[in-house]
């Protein structure tokens, strides 16, 4: 029996999301530069997003560039960018073919004013998919974004547009970069590394993490399938205890 048909259909995640590590390894693995494991790792998008819609998850979010990757040499991030703007124009058929809805997070203003417009360009055309939703999370930290949260509370306390007694985590919830996605339920960081990188901390607070030894550029849709299949044999208890769990499920059965 493979991987794809031993997953369970009531314990899809409805949120992915992954930290696409490896990429200057592979490159320097193979004796190429690192722009070339970045452009290697294309197939594994596609192969990521392909395999989370054909098994039903809502959602799957991609750590393409954070706040401190623009601390990198500035050809690698030129050449990032370039390859940003001309992967997603080459990209949008099949977005449409499968129901891609894209969509993007991070200090967006940040961008070259190509990649914003390429950027806003696919969201625009393909905003009206639902098969999936594919976020790009770009110039991206989670804790800017929790600051920046921040900020918009409290502006919207001093113009006494919200009652400091009325905020709460779905208040919290309304002012993320996410405020129109689920709470990630699985995350997935490739090449080994075991961190979580500034990455969706409000949204993984209760997040399965799997961690591969597999490099980004190497990662296909059997290696989603296998993070999958951990995370449904994994007792999600949400501070409950087992035997808990175990009298709810007997509820609804």
């Amino acid at each position: 029996m493979s991987l794809l048909e031993q997953i369970k259909n009531n314990k899809i995640p409805k949120h992915i999301a992954i930290i696409m590590d490896g990429n200057g390894r592979w490159a320097k693995n193979q004796g190429m530069a690192r722009i070339f494991g970045h452009r290697n790792a294309l197939t594994a998008v596609r192969e990521a997003v392909i395999g989370a819609s054909e098994i039903g998850t809502e959602a799957i979010t991609l750590y393409a560039f954070s706040t401190e990757n623009w601390n990198r040499p500035k050809l690698e991030v030129d050449a990032l960018m370039t390859l940003l703007t001309k992967s997603l124009k080459k990209e949008v058929p099949d977005f449409q073919k499968n129901g891609v809805k894209v969509n993007a997070i991070g200090r967006l203003s940040d961008l070259p004013k190509k990649a914003q417009e390429t950027l806003n360009y696919v969201i625009d055309t393909t905003k009206n998919n639902t098969k999936i939703t594919l976020t790009f999370s770009l110039s991206y930290g989670s804790r800017e974004e929790i600051t920046t949260c921040i900020q918009k509370i409290a502006t919207k306390v001093k113009e006494g547009t919200l009652e400091i007694d009325a905020i709460n985590d779905e208040i919290v919830q309304e002012n993320l970069y996410t405020y129109n996605l689920p709470d990630v339920d699985l995350m997935i960081r490739t090449s080994g590394e075991q961190r979580l990188s500034n990455y969706l901390l409000w949204q993984m607070a209760y997040a399965e993490l799997y961690f591969t030894e597999v490099l980004w550029p190497d990662f296909r849709r059997e290696d989603l399938y296998k993070a999958i299949y951990t995370y449904q044999n994994r007792e999600r208890r949400f501070g409950k205890t087992s035997e808990q769990l175990e009298g709810e499920h007997e509820q609804t059965t």
